[in-house]
């Protein structure tokens, strides 16, 4: 059975962030005129039929680097594919995200849309590669809200390189002015073979990221944004719904260079190689993951989320009874602050969920 989420991957960008590893190319029209059709024959491979799919998630790279006429074609593909009432998301990029632009998106089906803002400090965004000037942050929102979105999400990237509280003050507040439903709040992370790996950036002392995320959450928390995973905060009723479906270890359809997927108890991942994926040898591994395999990953997403996991779930879902094999190191973990065994659930803690590697090992 076709799981009800896929997830859509648009390798292309204008220019590279210093900061991102994630799968992408620099645009070329001539790519876009091959990829576009490339990403329709995968998704027909798997014969999805007329509202098959619950969330539909466009994201890079920057989507909306595609061509008006790629945009027409690919979103025409998918819109018939989503459900009645469904979610389906496209990632913008300020700087490329116009009234025009978002206007299109809207009548193509697309209502919910993620906004990279990651800063409103021109220094910051030169130091993260990113295009776009703190201006073009708020202008693309006016765009977005004149074109019909009600359900918009905006990306902060804190921890950065000198940054102290105030600074971090200063963009939640420039944020919160734009009154988005979802945030999405990310430490930097200095990765192996990024811009600023290469340059000898590093992260941010622990101490000095916990005061800074501390602080988010509880200002967040007072315009009523609710923490509902690790880095994500949303107004009731706005939690992304596409998200929801990974952490929550749900079935994924994933198309395009670099994309994952897992169907009916097999993982895959397609090429990273977009010369490759063109010529239709787009699948770079696919496995049955081992029972062990299973538990990590059950654990890795679901304790993400602020609610964690029913008990009865876990045994549904694996057979045996989660505190039979998993209560000793669960309960020690409750003894020193970490974890919740609660009303049926196993859950981390506020302090469980900042320190949610201490919280995996102890299960691993």
């Amino acid at each position: 059975m076709i799981p009800s989420r896929l997830y859509v991957h648009i390798p292309f960008c204008r220019s590279i962030c210093h900061y991102c590893d994630f799968p992408k190319v620099i645009y070329s029209p001539r790519w876009e005129r091959e990829y576009v059709p490339a990403l329709l024959r995968e998704l027909s491979s798997f014969s999805p039929a007329r509202g098959s799919f619950e969330t539909i998630y466009l994201g890079g790279g920057t989507p909306t680097s595609l061509s008006e006429e790629g945009t027409r074609v690919l979103l025409g593909e998918l819109r018939p594919l989503l459900r009645e009432g469904g979610e389906l998301t496209v990632e913008a990029n300020p700087e490329s995200l116009d009234e025009e632009r978002a206007r299109l998106l809207f009548s193509l089906g697309a209502n919910r849309l993620s906004l990279g803002a990651e800063s409103f400090r021109p220094d910051y965004l030169r130091l993260m590669g990113r295009r776009h000037a703190p201006a073009d942050i708020g202008r693309a929102v006016l765009a977005a809200r004149k074109a019909g979105f009600r359900n918009l999400s905006l990306d902060l990237i804190y921890g950065l390189p000198g940054e102290g509280l105030p600074e971090l003050q200063e963009d939640v507040e420039a944020l919160l002015a734009l009154a988005p439903e979802h945030l999405s709040c990310y430490s930097l992370s200095v990765l192996p073979g990024t811009r600023l790996f290469l340059e000898g950036f590093h992260e941010e002392e622990d101490e000095a990221l916990r005061e800074q995320y501390d602080w988010l959450r509880a200002r967040l928390g007072e315009e009523g944004y609710e923490r509902y995973e690790v880095s994500s905060f949303s107004l009731p009723g706005f939690r992304s719904r596409h998200n929801l479906g990974y952490w929550m270890d749900e079935d994924y359809l994933g198309i395009g260079m670099g994309a994952a997927g897992a169907i009916g108890g097999r993982h895959y991942r397609n090429s990273l190689s977009l010369s490759r994926y063109l010529k239709g040898e787009g699948r770079e591994w696919e496995e049955v993951p081992t029972e062990q395999d299973r538990l990590e990953y059950y654990f890795l997403t679901r304790l993400r989320l602020r609610e964690g996991f029913p008990l009865e779930e876990f045994e549904r879902k694996f057979g045996f009874p989660f505190l039979s094999r998993y209560g000793e190191r669960a309960r020690s973990l409750e003894r020193k602050g970490l974890a919740l065994l609660e009303d049926g659930r196993f859950r981390a803690s506020d302090e469980g969920l900042y320190l949610l590697d201490r919280v995996l090992l102890a299960l691993f």
